[in-house]
């Protein structure tokens, strides 16, 4: 039996230490938060158990069913036929089947042809390391045309990457549109799913496990420092308290690795440092009536800067109708400093742009949360730029989401990841074994 602390309750650390007691180890998991579940977490919004940030799941998210198997709620998971649509020039199209494709109105003929082929083509790749050395501006460009990428992606991009539009890796969008490519009923009708009662019920059954297999979790227990000792992880310093270690799982955004971690190697702290990272603000609203249709809406209009809604309860019925915006930003954008209520405004009246129907009074509450390090910017050959898994100190691993390129963020390769560096702590925490996970 190992000493295994575990940093970070999001689903990744939260899969980490669910499998190290399982493997039949000593497990502290510690985190900042008053609640387990990261971005995953709920919050009362008004009455309705809701994520923090919006969640959904695809068919091929494998790790979530074996996990959701193995603690005996996979009975939980519900498939909803959804859809996605494009806002422009003044109107709401459906978007995401051969037929939405063939009627929308501001492309050529051309241009479907080579749209559909092109996302066709992607969702069939089993691997995109061809296009591993572009932009995803360049492969659009080069698949689609480039007046298909100025009508509608260019937009998007600007609008969550800003200075960053055109750096963004071709395998990173390519794996996005497989993903949710690949999670439909027919070619006619995408599918997504959801868990009865939300991220929730899976973050709590799994903190229910880790408890009761003898794990401890300590909440609102900021990391200080990982404690070195001739090269090897000995303590972990968290909350004025000491946890000894044999292994330490470090999930925390990598952000915020080089403090936590003052021991590595210089060039280790400089590689940790060059991966760029942006934050988001997303607002929640709860409105007496729906917006549209579908569950996601993308938005290609110069005087609108959000890239999208996300009406998550044509996913997840909940009653009202519950939206997300978020507003992905690097945090020196001067409009990362507004207030709430500035975010509100705009946003809501966005809202009303997409459907006129939708009156200041149908608006019940809305909400705005932030992360300052949400997204990482994902260039081409970026694996080659992440620090492997396991570091030069004995017994220390770390991750976060910027490990599951070229996927995105998501509950699936959390588990999967955080599953995996338990399995590498529990082999030989004492041993450094750099470049077997990566």
């Amino acid at each position: 039996m190992s000493r295994i602390v575990v940093l970070g309750a999001g689903p990744m650390g939260l899969a980490a230490a669910q499998r190290a007691v399982t493997l039949g180890h000593e497990v502290d998991l510690i985190e900042a938060d008053h609640k387990v579940g990261g971005m995953a977490a709920h919050f009362d919004f008004s009455g309705v158990s809701i994520e923090r940030f919006y969640h959904f799941v695809c068919k091929s998210d494998a790790p979530t069913f074996e996990l959701m198997d193995e603690l005996g709620i996979g009975d939980r998971m519900r498939w909803v036929n959804t859809s996605m649509a494009y806002y422009t020039h003044g109107k709401v199209h459906k978007w995401g089947d051969p037929i939405s494709l063939l009627t929308y109105p501001h492309l050529t003929l051309m241009e479907k042809i080579r749209t559909g082929l092109q996302m066709f083509l992607t969702t069939k790749s089993k691997n995109f390391d061809r296009i591993e050395h572009l932009t995803s501006r360049k492969w659009i460009e080069g698949g689609s045309g480039v007046s298909v990428y100025n009508k509608l992606w260019k937009r998007l991009q600007e609008l969550k990457f800003y200075e960053y539009a055109d750096e963004v890796a071709a395998s990173w969008i390519a794996t996005r549109i497989k993903r949710i490519g690949n999670s439909r009923k027919s070619i006619f009708q995408e599918q997504l799913g959801y868990i009865d009662g939300g991220s929730e019920t899976l973050v709590e059954a799994i903190a229910d496990e880790i408890r009761r297999k003898g794990g401890r979790i300590h909440l609102g227990m900021p990391a200080e420092q990982v404690i070195v000792q001739d090269g090897r992880v000995i303590a972990v310093r968290a909350g004025g308290r000491e946890f000894a270690a044999d292994a330490v799982i470090s999930t925390v955004p990598v952000p915020l690795v080089n403090r936590l971690v003052p021991d590595l190697p210089q060039d280790w702290q400089d590689r940790y440092a060059a991966i760029k990272n942006i934050g988001v603000v997303c607002l929640l609203f709860k409105l007496r009536q729906s917006v549209t249709p579908h569950f996601w809406v993308n938005i290609v209009a110069d005087d609108i800067e959000i890239p999208g809604l996300i009406e998550f309860s044509n996913l997840r019925r909940v009653g009202d109708a519950i939206v997300y915006v978020p507003y992905y930003m690097p945090v020196t954008q001067p409009k990362w400093q507004w207030s709430d209520q500035q975010f509100i405004d705009e946003a809501f009246g966005y809202i009303k742009r997409v459907n006129p129907v939708i009156a200041n009074d149908d608006l019940l509450d809305a909400k705005v949360g932030r992360l300052r390090h949400a997204q990482p910017i994902c260039e081409p050959h970026f694996a080659d730029k992440l620090p492997p898994v396991q570091t030069p100190i004995a017994g220390l691993q770390i991750a976060d989401t910027s490990y599951y390129y070229p996927e995105d963020r998501g509950i699936a390769e959390s588990i999967r990841l955080g599953r995996r560096m338990a399995e590498q702590a529990g082999a030989s925490p004492a041993t450094p074994t750099a470049g077997v996970l990566h």
